[in-house]
């Protein structure tokens, strides 16, 4: 990366591009490193809790959310250039920075750039179910391209059965597009996380609970970042759901029982590393009997239009 100049001694902010722009410089005073992020899991809530924590008053933005610093396979990470990783501090009160890239649990030797970077950072993570998780993730990606794979290829094409430790041999599109079930090991990815970072500079977060009790999740989190309290803590609205209806195959009752399997004893990893409640979690109930899977296939199915139809636009959630 080229590390250039506004002209007065500072470097500027980056363009979703990656390029510095001129845009907005006036009222830096100072660039943080960062020292926190939050590194999963995709479709977890993890936009809503950097928005949430973005009107810190002591929090200083970062050029966007999702830098995917970590994840980039064109950086000589022997020798790797942090001149450009860093958040502008606007204001005297701004203490610490984040960058909220929620494909760094997955994401093969993120995490260990991550403590090369800075051994001290403290991470937080998102655990959604990983059924929903999934179906969310193939929706997001029929609702941006036509060209996404249908659902039986997103969740064939590339199956592995544990998380991958190297990139596979593919596109890194390709990789980014078909990894969804691979996502959704998370006992695996957390075992590997804390052989690289230290339990205490973790913190773990049951979305649906996050969502219950925002204020809550809240409290932990700027407890967690050594931040004061927000006086008013912002609710958890989310920015997009995604959108209302995709054009595809619906998951089967099939698909999902054969899933279940799949993420079992990596489930019964999770909750044990973890020591989240789970139980209400569409695959625990599935594995416990509490629920069909054609039950859950139906209220997938409910999002989807067979093709030929067109997908309705995303929507608000509140």
């Amino acid at each position: 990366m080229s590390s250039e100049s506004s002209g007065s001694g500072e470097s500027a902010p980056i363009d979703r591009g990656g390029r510095r722009t001129q845009h907005g410089l006036d009222d830096v005073q100072d660039w943080l490193p960062y020292t926190f992020s939050i590194v999963g899991a995709q479709k977890s809530g993890t936009s809503t809790l950097s928005g949430a924590l973005d009107r810190h008053p002591q929090v200083a933005r970062a050029p966007r959310k999702e830098l995917q610093f970590f994840t980039r396979e064109d950086m000589d990470w022997s020798r790797p250039d942090y001149s450009e990783y860093h958040a502008p501090r606007r204001k005297p009160q701004h203490l610490i920075a984040g960058d909220a890239t929620p494909a760094y649990l997955f994401w093969p030797h993120a995490l260990e750039r991550m403590h090369d970077y800075n051994p001290d950072l403290r991470l937080i993570a998102v655990f959604r179910d990983p059924l929903e998780r999934l179906f969310s993730h193939w929706t997001m990606l029929r609702g941006r391209w036509t060209s996404a794979p249908d659902w039986p290829e997103f969740i064939t094409q590339f199956r592995p059965s544990s998380t991958p430790t190297d990139l596979p041999e593919v596109p890194l599109i390709t990789f980014k597009q078909r990894s969804g079930v691979a996502r959704g090991y998370y006992g695996e990815q957390l075992q590997r996380g804390l052989t690289i970072f230290p339990r205490e500079q973790w913190l773990w977060l049951e979305f649906r609970s996050m969502l219950a009790d925002f204020p809550a999740a809240m409290g932990q989190l700027t407890d967690f970042l050594g931040l004061h309290r927000f006086a008013h803590p912002p609710e958890a609205g989310q920015l997009m759901s995604g959108p209302a209806k995709v054009v595809g195959t619906a998951p089967t009752a099939a698909d999902l029982a054969a899933l279940v399997q799949l993420y079992a004893d990596d489930l019964a990893q999770f909750q044990a590393l973890s020591e989240l409640d789970i139980d209400a979690w569409p695959t625990s109930r599935i594995l416990s009997g509490r629920m069909s899977p054609a039950d859950l296939a139906e209220r997938f199915a409910a999002r989807v239009e067979p093709s030929g139809s067109s997908p309705q636009r995303a929507v608000k959630a509140g």
